[in-house]
This record gives C-alpha cells, sequence and structure tokens, in this order.
C-alpha cells in the first residue's frame, strides 16, 4: 500500500524548481496553477532569494503547486492514500479528489495571506524542540504560555506563541531537549491563527466538495477520514490547532501502507517517516532524477 507525503510550510528551499520546470508535463501544469492565483510562483521557485519564499504569502502557493505538479508526474492509478502536513493538507485534498486543483490554489491563497494578517497582528514565532520527555516539553510549554504546534514524531516537537516567549524557551530549554529558533514570523496553529480560521471558514462554505477517491487522514487526530466536507472542515481548523503528524503517521503504519512517496519540496517529511514509520519504503521526489524510483515503488506496492 502506498501513500503520497505532501510536505508543509519550511520545506522550500531557492532554486527547487529549476529541474523541475525542465519537463514539460510538468512546467505547464504549474503555470496554469501559478495562473490561478495570479502570482509567479515559476520566477519564485527559481529565481527568488530565501527571504522571500519564507514569506507565507508566497510558501504556500508555492509549495501546493509544486506538489500538485509533481504528484500528477506519479503513476497515480496505484496510489491507494495521501495525507499532507499543515499546508500539505491543501496539496492531499486535491490529490485525493476532494477539491479541484483551481479550488486548492485558491483557498491556499486565502489562507497564506489570512495566515499572513494574523502573524503581522502581534510579535509571534515558532521554534523546534528536539528530545527531551514529552510531558516535560508540554509543561515547560504550558509554563511560558506557549503551545505544541507541531507533534511530527521522533521526538521532535514544534513550539509557538509570542516571540519573548519563545526566546524564553530558547535560553531555558526543557531537560534533556534542544531548542531551534525557526525563522518565522507567526505563531501558525495555535489561537495566535483564530483570525485567519474565520476567513478560510467563510471562503470554503462556497467551494464544490466532493468525498476523496483514496484514504486521506488529517492533522486533527491521525484519523482517516471519508467524508470530503468534514476534511475540508478540519483542514480549516487547523489552522490554529496542533499538527499531529505523530499520529498521522501511526494511523498510515496500522492501516497497512508499506511504502510513501514524498513529493516536491521533498524531503521532510522522508525524514520524519524513516524514523517514524519503520520498515516501511520510502522515495523522497527532490529531483526529476526521483522520479523513477518513485514509479517503481508504486509499480512493486501499489494496489
Amino acid at each position: 500500500m502506498i501513500v503520497i507525503l505532501c510536505p508543509g510550510q519550511g520545506s522550500q528551499k531557492p532554486g527547487f524548481l529549476n529541474d523541475w520546470l525542465e519537463i514539460p508535463a510538468f512546467r505547464n501544469q504549474f503555470a496554469e496553477l501559478s495562473d490561478s492565483v495570479s502570482i509567479d510562483l515559476i520566477k519564485h521557485g527559481t529565481i527568488s532569494d530565501e527571504e522571500t519564499i519564507r514569506d507565507t504569502a508566497v510558501a504556500q502557493p508555492l509549495i501546493v503547486a509544486s506538489s500538485i505538479a509533481t504528484a500528477a508526474l506519479l503513476n497515480l492509478a496505484g496510489i491507494s492514500g495521501v495525507a499532507g502536513h499543515s499546508v500539505g493538507e491543501v496539496s492531499a485534498a486535491s490529490i485525493a479528489g476532494v477539491i479541484s486543483k483551481q479550488d486548492a490554489m485558491q483557498l491556499v491563497n486565502v489562507r497564506a495571506q489570512s495566515m499572513a494578517k494574523a502573524a503581522a497582528s502581534s510579535e509571534q514565532s515558532m521554534a523546534a524542540i528536539l528530545g527531551g520527555e514529552q510531558d516535560v516539553v508540554i509543561a515547560k510549554l504550558t509554563e511560558l504560555g506557549l503551545s505544541g504546534a507541531n507533534f511530527n514524531g521522533a521526538g521532535q516537537i514544534v513550539a509557538a506563541g509570542s516571540r519573548t516567549a519563545i526566546q524564553e524557551l530558547a535560553s531555558a530549554p526543557p531537560a534533556g531537549a534542544k531548542v531551534i529558533p525557526l525563522s518565522v514570523a507567526g505563531a501558525f496553529h495555535t489561537k495566535f491563527m483564530e483570525p485567519a480560521f474565520e476567513e478560510l471558514k467563510e471562503f470554503t462554505s462556497s467551494l464544490a466538495v466532493q468525498n476523496p477517491e483514496i484514504s486521506i487522514w488529517s492533522n486533527q487526530a491521525g484519523q482517516a477520514v471519508t467524508s470530503g466536507p468534514e476534511f475540508l472542515n478540519l483542514l480549516v481548523g487547523q489552522v490554529a490547532n496542533s499538527v499531529r503528524w505523530d499520529l498521522c503517521m501511526q494511523s498510515m503504519v496500522n492501516a497497512g501502507v508499506t511504502g510513501v512517496v514524498e513529493v516536491s519540496p521533498a524531503g521532510t517529511l522522508a525524514g520524519l517517516a524513516k524514523r517514524g514509520m519503520p520498515g516501511v519504503e520510502i522515495v523522497a521526489l527532490k529531483s526529476p532524477a526521483d522520479l523513477d524510483s518513485a514509479n517503481s515503488l508504486i509499480a512493486r506496492l501499489g494496489k
């Protein structure tokens, strides 16, 4: 059983689209997705610098367009399911047929702009916490008024909240843990994003939604969701709630997943899967050179 993994914000690197755009099918699909939101995503994926593509309003549409366009290069007939991390849930919804590609791009554009606006309302930040006992880490976050934004498995939790509290966390980490401040300007997946939730809820109320054609797992609690409207509601709610990627990985393993393919910009989720999904075969589409390995894996382990 093969599933597609769709990466979240932070996976993009300057110039990561250069090789992919040499594939005509990818370039045509990507240009169409870019045009649908009136953003020059080709420029941002090739020549824009790191600071530019770190901007939430640019990063999220860029990632979703890349994930959708690279997934289209796979033998999707052999895919049994899909899961996305954070904004990757928008890519996953499109790949699973819950919403159209064009609606996915409109949704991620609204998501990105509303989250960027919510982030600009106060001094916010995030930090990765590596190691330490989870109960001890959570107690420290509670003490500082921080939230666990991402539970990524393999001993990694991402904290979010006020910039001052993140600085305090970095200066006095939980016992046995290492804290790495992240270059982001928002406390994503926390109460700070509630204004973005309201905007997204209003926007998605008018979208045409179908039930998923393949299995799809939610970031809420790692559960498989069979209703398209329910998945979309959970996706909207996730902007202000924790991403439980650890539970998504466990659910996929429990469902009998034997192989995963992470679409572009790939690498982060493949690394988490190596530690959180032992025994599962993994291919990360870091460049077009990985397509043969991915489609070979699908042919061998797919449905």
